[in-house]
């Protein structure tokens, strides 16, 4: 089992910057694959970036140049840095994590935090 918990969400201006935070426990964190995903009202969940154990990443087109992800393995933590926000990026945000894959069928997944750009 893997507990995540997100953290770091907000309200901010376009063209802000916003760190998101996810903790995760309850296993061998350094081996497993992490991503971040949102959702925005009315939309389905859509994939935003990932990083496997070897930290290779993974970005959606509309984020690329914008949003980084990163992990701490000392701490058990993912990073997404996102850079100039968009009123689009609005969505509750959700960390994900999973053995092998990064997709939608990660196994675990956090409670989510709320990201909201205004314009």
């Amino acid at each position: 089992q893997v507990q995540l918990v997100e953290s770091g969400g907000g309200l901010v201006q376009a063209g802000d910057s916003l760190r998101l935070s996810c903790a995760a426990s309850g296993s061998t964190f350094n081996s497993i694959a992490m991503a971040w995903f949102r959702q925005a009202p009315g939309k389905e969940r859509e994939f935003v970036a990932g990083i496997k154990w070897s930290s290779t990443t993974y970005y959606a087109d509309s984020v690329k140049g914008r949003f980084t992800i990163s992990r701490d393995n000392a701490k058990n933590t993912v990073y997404l840095q996102m850079n100039s926000l968009k009123p689009e990026d609005t969505a509750v945000y959700y960390c994900a994590a999973d053995p092998t894959q990064i997709g939608a069928s990660m196994n675990y997944w956090g409670q989510g935090t709320q990201v909201t750009v205004s314009s």
